[in-house]
């Protein structure tokens, strides 16, 4: 339990800095230009740090709770697979929720759909690497 919760918190950790990388740099403030007109002036960081450890926690104890239903035989390959599918729950059907919603150009929705894969693959890499049942 002590090992899901350590490696859940720097998974969070991660998870709000790479946050940070994907939000905060040129591409990424360009992609979100469509949402400028109601985005916040200000990003209350502290509670965006605290909502990315407790969702680092919340994955690394789901990660270990379907282990042995994820294909693969080695905790890489399972790692992978737990990214695949967080990612299609997570990123793939908000972003195509917004794509509807919000006027987001093609580019903006392959910004959002990329870098919400390769941030959940560099998880699934940490999970698959260190958390076994």
């Amino acid at each position: 339990m002590s090992r899901i919760l350590l490696v859940g918190l720097g998974s969070g950790a991660l998870f709000a800095m790479m946050d940070g990388l994907i939000n905060a740099n040129p591409m990424g403030v360009r992609a979100m230009a469509a949402y400028r007109p109601v985005a916040r002036a200000s990003v209350n960081i502290i509670a965006g740090v605290g909502i990315d450890l407790v969702y680092g926690v919340v994955l690394a104890a789901l990660f270990v709770s379907i282990f042995h239903s994820l294909p693969g035989s080695t905790g890489l390959v399972k790692g992978l697979a737990f990214a695949a599918m967080v990612w299609f729950l997570r990123v793939v059907m908000a972003t195509l929720s917004q794509w509807m919603i919000v006027n987001l150009s093609a580019g903006a929705v392959a910004y959002m759909l990329v870098s919400g894969l390769a941030e959940l693959l560099i998880l699934g890499v940490l999970y698959g690497a260190v958390l076994h049942p």
